[in-house]
């Protein structure tokens, strides 16, 4: 889910415009979404954008949308598809704890709750998201309750975790110690 270089050719297509935007997101916040930014950065002009998209809301709303289908198809969808229920906490876990661009976008429409295109985008994956917790909770052998109570534990503590990184810089993890935070996390919120 990144732009890793300019592309070649003059015409971009609507995805190289939603992931660059994902980009500008992720690094400067929803604020500084800019189609003139947008176009300088791919090195093309503003009306390469308006072949895809009317107006920067619509940009907004289209980026946010494949981030969003991102984690339903790349993470929750594969998740689903393991067989044994008590393996996909911690596949879940160790997959959740390499995405680095995923986060960087979440971390910045976090700070964004204030604008409107956000909240609704925001409220809908966290339901999603707090529901597929539950069902995989459940699905290892906790009973309803618990398996609410264990899914709002674990996704207020991958919130706090980017707030945390994020916003604050904190902690600040070497390589090895965050893997030992993730294996702690695993050991700490996944059913005996």
């Amino acid at each position: 889910m990144n732009v890793s270089s300019k592309p070649e050719r003059t015409r971009l297509s609507a995805e190289d415009w939603e992931l660059a935007a994902l980009q500008m997101i992720a690094d400067h916040g929803v604020g500084a979404l800019a189609v003139e930014a947008l176009a300088r950065e791919l090195g093309v002009t503003k009306g390469s954008f308006y072949w895809h998209f009317r107006t920067r809301e619509a940009l907004l709303n289209a980026a946010m949308e494949r981030w969003e289908q991102y984690g339903e198809r790349e993470i929750i969808g594969q998740i689903e598809q393991m067989a044994d229920p008590r393996q996909r906490l911690p596949e879940l876990f160790r997959r959740v704890a390499h995405e680095l661009q995923p986060h960087r976008v979440y971390a910045a429409l976090l700070k964004a709750l204030d604008h409107p295109q956000v909240v609704p985008v925001m409220a809908r994956v966290s339901q999603r998201r707090m529901e597929f917790l539950t069902t995989v909770y459940r699905e290892a052998g906790l009973p309803p309750a618990q398996a609410l109570n264990r899914a709002r534990l674990t996704y207020a503590a991958y919130v706090g975790f980017l707030q945390l990184n994020f916003t604050l810089g904190l902690p600040r993890l070497s390589h090895e110690e965050f893997d030992a935070y993730v294996e702690h996390m695993i050991a700490t919120l996944t059913p005996a």
